[in-house]
């Protein structure tokens, strides 16, 4: 299958010549190109243009004066500028194996797909190459956010996270696309009703460089999600306003009456968790309440998670009001506020998670031993 290989690239020329000569030998010749869109103040231009001459693979690049919507945006132009209509997104550190692209395509022309996802989350995959925990931990929370703001649209996709993927260009609108930031395949997914299928992937150590992840991309991440939708979100955080409300309302009389603010914080959290649970079927998940679990799974597995949070809420609200000055009535707003997210991607998740439409991996007995570094012959300048 004919392919564009798209690599954004943001100083990225030590990789350069290793990204060219691993997809020479993965992919072959006359049956791809090569396309670096580069952001770079390095001379990343200057070792693509060196690794053209010597690639059996057409190599081209596109260099950008402005990196407008950051390495999405990149992938974007790439996408406008892209010979053929199958396109290969992969980063330019070599943490993507460029021994994955002839499977992702492989399994693109076997199934159909609109979109062929190397994921790091399905069976055969892994994120090895995050050593750091903390990373982990938020790539994996960010996974779990991202999926159960929109699970409709992520039921095939355990990785929406990922930069790797193989993708139909005539699938895609690319005029609705609104890129900044990282996560072009989450624009991609959000925007469009496609089929997807993944392969998995194991995620490398970086090759050369560091890593561009920061605090700003973390930024630009939470509000690629405001942007796209906070419609069930909103709805959910709604809700739960209402019962937040009706939550200190009810504490607040009771402890007017008198009792005690530990029992009134109980009778508050079991009147409103029923409310909350009847009040999100019919307006926040009404759409995925047919996706195999039966009214009364939903029912135990809503009131007892909720149930159960509460409870261990109940200790950080003693804490907060023998411990500190704050008021009974404004500790437990501040657990319900901490609580919020961790109950949206419960419900969303697990409560009312969407059955998987399409395989996990049509191409799962395939795995990819991982190769030598060499060196490329002729390689100068910055290449490896």
């Amino acid at each position: 299958m004919n392919a564009t290989i798209i690599v954004p690239t943001f100083n990225e020329a030590p990789n350069v010549a290793e990204i060219v000569r691993r997809l020479n030998d993965a992919v072959g010749t006359g049956a791809a190109e090569i396309l670096f869109v580069d952001d770079s103040s390095d001379d990343t231009p200057q070792a693509v243009a060196h690794a053209a001459q010597w690639s059996a693979i057409p190599v081209r690049v596109i260099h950008r004066e402005e990196a407008i919507g950051g390495l999405s945006g990149a992938v974007v132009e790439g996408l406008q500028s892209a010979a053929t209509d199958w396109c290969v997104v992969m980063d330019g550190d070599l943490q993507h194996p460029p021994e994955m692209v002839p499977v992702l395509l492989q399994s693109a022309q076997a199934t159909g797909a609109d979109v062929v996802v190397a994921s790091r989350h399905v069976r055969g995959g892994s994120n090895q190459g995050l050593s750091d925990v903390r990373r982990r931990l938020v790539s994996n929370g960010s996974i779990a956010l991202t999926r159960a703001m929109f699970p409709a649209r992520l039921r095939n996709c355990t990785d929406p996270m990922t930069g790797f993927f193989a993708v139909r260009r005539s699938s895609v609108d690319i005029d609705a696309l609104r890129p900044r930031g990282f996560k072009i395949l989450l624009e991609i997914l959000a925007r469009h009703r496609m089929q997807v299928v993944e392969e998995p992937f194991i995620f490398a150590e970086r090759h050369a460089g560091e890593s561009k992840a920061d605090l700003a991309q973390g930024i630009r991440f939470l509000r690629q999600l405001a942007a796209l939708r906070f419609g069930r979100m909103s709805r959910f955080a709604a809700i739960g306003a209402i019962g937040a409300v009706a939550n200190l309302a009810i504490m607040a009389a009771l402890v007017a009456l008198g009792i005690g603010y530990v029992i009134a914080a109980t009778v508050a959290a079991a009147v409103t968790i029923l409310g909350n649970f009847f009040l999100q079927e019919i307006f926040v998940f009404r759409d995925l309440r047919h996706e195999g679990r039966s009214f009364w799974h939903r029912f135990v597995a809503s009131v007892g998670f909720n149930t159960i949070e509460s409870m261990l809420r109940l200790p950080l609200l003693y804490l907060l009001v023998e411990t500190t000055p704050v008021p009974s009535v404004i500790a437990q707003g501040v657990t319900i506020l901490v609580a919020f997210v961790i109950r949206f991607v419960f419900m969303s998740r697990v409560v009312y998670r969407p059955r998987r439409t399409t395989p996990v991996s049509p191409l799962l007995a395939r795995t990819i031993a991982p190769q030598s570094e060499t060196t490329v012959p002729h390689a100068t300048n910055g290449s490896v």
